[in-house]
């Protein structure tokens, strides 16, 4: 049994964030949030630059990788104050993750575990293309749901991190063998030497 090396251990990190980032990435598709859309496959492309720096041995990549973590993480923990309603910040009056161009909310709102959703008929609020809903009896609410998915993303991140600073970019050495029997003369020293991966 062999054991993980750091560049192993990051890029095992790497492929679970970028599970993680296309289960999310699906579920905002469904629910028509299209910020997190936006800086999920930013994330996804970040992450396949990370992996093709830790394997390529390519030190920018992996800088750029470790900037974009950072803002990941800021992004993430922006989604769970917005969810949980932190500060100023309101579900029903910001419209920030469709970027103001739809009413949609969030695919757990009505398919979280449990939820029971029934249309409300002749509401006042309903726009002339919308129904309003009323969703009961969820095991846990969607604001929860996304936040702990946020929470997840922050902590792939940072253990991502954790696993970046001891990552060696450097490639490593080929030994090197001189194979004398192409010498023409005997005895002498033969210049050309002979790569070994």
């Amino acid at each position: 049994m062999g054991k993980c090396s750091g560049r192993c251990t990051l890029v095992a990190f790497c492929c679970l964030q970028l599970v993680a980032a296309l289960e999310r990435q699906i579920f905002d598709f469904l629910g028509y949030q299209w910020a997190p859309i936006l800086a999920n496959f930013l994330h996804i492309m970040a992450v396949i630059l990370g992996i093709f720096g830790t394997v390529q041995y390519r030190s920018r990549y992996l800088i750029l990788y470790a900037a974009w973590l950072v803002l990941w993480v800021g992004w993430n923990a922006f989604i769970i104050c917005f969810y949980l309603e932190v500060g100023q910040l309101s579900q029903d009056r910001d419209f920030i993750m469709t970027f103001n161009t739809s009413l949609h909310r969030s695919w757990w709102m009505e398919n979280g575990p449990g939820c029971l959703v029934t249309p409300v008929l002749n509401s006042r609020l309903a726009l002339e293309d919308h129904h309003v809903i009323s969703v009961t009896g969820c095991l846990l609410d969607y604001p929860y749901i996304e936040a702990l998915s946020s929470a997840l993303q922050i902590f792939l991140a940072l253990t991502s991190s954790v696993a970046l600073t001891p990552t060696d970019t450097r490639r490593p050495r080929r030994r090197r063998i001189y194979n004398c029997s192409l010498c023409t003369r005997r005895g002498s020293f033969c210049p050309a030497p002979i790569q070994l991966p």
